[in-house]
């Protein structure tokens, strides 16, 4: 990647142009990272709380809804998981089941020894099990 920094006394404010040939997964990373942390609005105890996409850990199905889960506890969100899995995937979330999906950044150890499953360990300590079908997937996004 070519990156330049073009000084103009002329701009009021600072402008950002992304050239690439083609739209790819690493050009979606930097769009991502460069509008800023995401906000998503969680709801616990009948009060909506807005939660920062650095801070969500997991977003899990239970009960025919879908929580997300943070350092702080967890929160009633009102999308679909495939919604979810949609809108962060630019923000190294990956789905590991049908029902989970986990924030890449917080994962903090993998156990890989398991047969045909991985282990995934969050900084929170929580414990999640990617299933099979979505194994070869995890390791494309992490690089294994």
């Amino acid at each position: 990647m070519d990156i330049r920094l073009e000084l103009d006394p002329a701009l009021s404010e600072p402008q950002v142009v992304v050239r690439a040939p083609a739209m790819t997964p690493e050009v979606e990373n930097l769009l991502a990272r460069l509008e800023g942390p995401e906000t998503l609005l969680g709801f616990r105890e009948g009060e909506a709380v807005p939660l920062q996409t650095g801070d969500i850990l997991r977003f899990y199905g239970e009960d025919k809804g879908v929580l997300a889960q943070t350092e702080r506890g967890t929160y009633t969100v009102h999308q679909r998981l495939y919604e979810l899995e949609q809108r962060f995937a630019a923000h190294r979330f990956a789905r590991i089941s049908h029902s989970e999906i986990v924030n890449l950044k917080k994962v903090t150890a993998l156990d890989l020894t398991l047969t045909g499953t991985i282990r995934v360990t969050l900084a929170d300590g929580t414990v999640c099990w990617a299933s099979r079908r979505y194994v070869r997937r995890i390791k494309e996004v992490l690089g294994i």
